[in-house]
């Protein structure tokens, strides 16, 4: 059975079944259903093996040169069906669906299209289309949206092309490059989804990271949708090395995390977006974007609060078994910055407060005695306070809140970067 016939049968099955609102399948010579417009029916099917009256059509086709069996079951709610109404339509179908028939790749870049979209079929469809379309999509995977559009929608024109073929074909090279930088077709799934972008659907276990994963990296205790991102953010840099040497031009990319089954892959890209977004106004071109490495700007410009709230969770993950250091940072923000009094509320030295600070800044990437990171600090703190964690923000007393200074009257020389919160 050729591809050209699967992906006909599929058109075949959808369209038939909206015209008639009946459960349609295709089969090939050896009985085998190949195209299907609702898996659910599926035991409707031996219907007619079974009684002489069941409600099922069959219609003989031929195309691409194998024989084929398209079988109509009528449900409850359609109208009657008739044979010979149903064979024409059936031959319109396949006439329109041969003179018309998109080749792979339009295909593919449809379905990757629509899945990262949130398509509304069921898992069970999408896998089994996938599989037609030559796509295994049983593996874990990630989603990494690329920005080529400076490439792709180039306004120098190829003289020999259509302007939409040009694009096609820019796309396409775009995609050969990334899949031949990845090495393994399988592990890297890519489809031109418009407007300059390419999303690669990449596989994103541990054994499929192993070559950007350093021996020396601790893995942080968190769920699985933040699993090797380490590693897939080493690939992508990779990737942008590679891609941009290729094109000669601007090339951005934006690192989805791993979310759980198929249907997760909308939400995989649903990062991916926002990193890119956001990532591309505020940090700036020829970079790899993601959700963790946005600074503030993810928790001003992201509009999906879980997203927010796992990412401040993230953030201060290697934290959660270190009750001292949570503590440290409560009464630092509560003093203002300010080293000296927050030595004095701890009761410790200030030696001792600045090797606190400096074991945060290693354990999270952030240091809280800069401005931009001591805010992702804040703002995670807030978030994870508001939304369950046990820990609160400060332990002092509304009372002694209101008594502390303002900006202006701080005159101690070590508050570096003083922030009087209200």
């Amino acid at each position: 059975m050729t591809q050209q016939f699967k992906q006909v049968a599929i058109v075949i099955a959808e369209r038939l079944a909206q015209l008639l609102a009946a459960n349609v399948s295709v089969l090939n010579e050896q009985g085998t259903v190949v195209a299907m417009s609702n898996p659910h029916a599926e035991s409707a099917l031996h219907a007619k093996h079974e009684a002489i009256d069941a409600p099922v059509l069959s219609i003989p086709i031929h195309f691409d040169g194998q024989m084929g069996e398209v079988l109509i079951v009528r449900s409850a709610q359609s109208e009657a069906i008739s044979l010979r109404p149903a064979q024409v339509l059936v031959e319109l179908l396949l006439s329109q669906a041969t003179a018309t028939r998109p080749d792979q790749h339009e295909l593919k870049n449809k379905f990757i299209h629509d899945l990262l979209r949130g398509s509304n079929a069921s898992e069970v469809n999408l896998l089994r289309e996938g599989q037609i379309l030559g796509m295994d999509l049983t593996r874990p995977r990630a989603v990494l949206l690329i920005d080529a559009a400076d490439y792709i929608l180039s306004t120098i024109a190829l003289r020999e092309l259509e302007p939409s073929a040009q694009i096609l074909r820019r796309a396409q090279l775009v995609i050969s490059s990334v899949v031949s930088f990845f090495h393994l077709p399988n592990d890297t799934i890519c489809a031109y989804i418009g407007d300059g972008e390419i999303a690669v659907l990449k596989a994103s276990s541990t054994q499929d990271l192993a070559a950007w994963t350093n021996g020396e990296d601790e893995p942080r205790h968190v769920d699985a949708s933040w699993a090797n991102l380490i590693a897939l953010k080493r690939a992508g840099a990779a990737l942008l090395d590679r891609l941009r040497g290729d094109t000669r031009t601007t090339i951005n990319i934006g690192i989805g995390r791993y979310h759980p089954t198929l249907k997760g892959l909308a939400s995989s890209y649903q990062d991916a977006r926002a990193a890119l977004s956001l990532g591309k106004r505020f940090s700036g071109q020829n970079q790899v974007h993601c959700l963790d490495g946005l600074g503030i700007a993810a928790f001003v410009g992201l509009s999906h609060e879980r997203t927010k709230i796992d990412l401040a969770r993230y953030l201060l993950s290697p934290l959660d078994q270190e009750s001292e250091l949570l503590e440290t940072l409560d009464v630092f923000f509560f003093e203002n910055c300010c080293l000296s009094t927050t030595a004095s509320r701890l009761s410790i030295h200030r030696n001792t407060l600045s090797y606190r600070l400096e074991k945060i800044t290693l354990l999270t990437g952030l240091d809280p005695r800069r401005f931009d990171a001591a805010m992702q600090i804040r703002l995670a703190l807030f978030l994870r306070s508001l939304h369950g964690d046990g820990n609160k923000l400060c332990k002092c007393t509304v009372d002694e809140h209101w008594d502390q200074p303002h900006i202006g009257q701080i005159s101690d020389e070590s508050c570096h970067a003083a922030i009087h919160y209200r």
